[in-house]
């Protein structure tokens, strides 16, 4: 950290800059500065040239949360193969709700088939109202998040069954919007699920889940974007190419016929 001293209007004033030559490295938990080391997000917030902090604004808040979540399981071995994946996170953000039910349903399709029985049940019912929610919001576009949680479901045929007849009984569970925190819980037990299945290489499945997870928000959130840049083209064409009125009213009348 580098301390700096400026005069405007008469008054000193001091600005903290990080030092470019200070490169954290990857480890658990929160850090106070650079010098103390980074997690994935910190990492991040840094190379964007953000504040430093754990939840900058250059990320999505379940994909950023996923990352906080697999670096601090991550062994300290193999955390350090996190590192490239950072720089992709940086500028993946999005207003649109259906994100975050996304990267819950995505993140429970990988858990759900090599957790442990009492961890499937719970992630199994985070998935179904995650997927339940996307469903009311419009679906996914693509339906391979869909698809994947439906052959995640099947591996545990035992865990789909005891969440439906769960949410049959609770319907309270079932709720008309679902919040960021109920995302977020799922997507927390999603990767702990990951890191404490009976499955081996559990460091390269969670490489895996959050590359997988980047990938999946850098296509909605590109596909957003090119939805918004489209939208005044067609309002443009419209206005410079009106329709005629005799065409208006042929449709008029057409519609007045049926």
């Amino acid at each position: 950290m580098k301390t700096t001293k400026s005069r405007r209007n008469g008054m000193e004033s001091r600005t903290s800059t990080l030092e470019l030559d200070i490169m954290p490295v990857l480890s658990a938990g929160r850090h106070r500065s650079p010098r103390s080391g980074a997690c994935f997000m910190e990492f991040a917030s840094f190379l964007a040239g953000e504040r430093w902090s754990d939840h900058p604004g250059c990320t999505h808040a379940g994909l950023a949360h996923m990352a906080r979540a697999v670096n601090d399981l991550t062994s300290n071995e193999g955390r350090g193969r996190l590192a490239p994946l950072i720089p992709s996170v940086i500028g993946l953000t999005s207003d649109d709700p259906r994100l975050d039910s996304l990267i819950a349903v995505r993140a429970a399709s990988a858990a759900i088939p090599i957790a442990s029985i009492d961890r499937q049940h719970a992630l199994a019912v985070g998935a179904l109202v995650c997927a339940e929610a996307l469903e009311r919001a419009g679906g996914s576009g693509t339906g391979e998040v869909e698809h994947r949680l439906a052959e995640a479901l099947a591996e545990a045929p035992e865990a789909d069954a005891w969440a439906r007849r769960f949410l049959e009984r609770n319907l309270r569970w079932r709720r008309a919007e679902i919040s960021q925190r109920q995302t977020h819980v799922t997507i927390a037990m999603s990767v702990d699920g990951v890191r404490s299945a009976c499955a081996p290489f559990p460091d390269e499945r969670l490489r895996e889940l959050l590359a997988d997870t980047i990938d999946l928000c850098a296509a909605f959130v590109a596909a957003e974007r090119a939805a918004q840049t489209a939208q005044p083209e067609v309002q443009d064409a419209a206005a410079t190419h009106p329709v005629p009125g005799s065409i208006r009213d042929a449709g008029r009348e057409r519609t007045l016929i049926r």
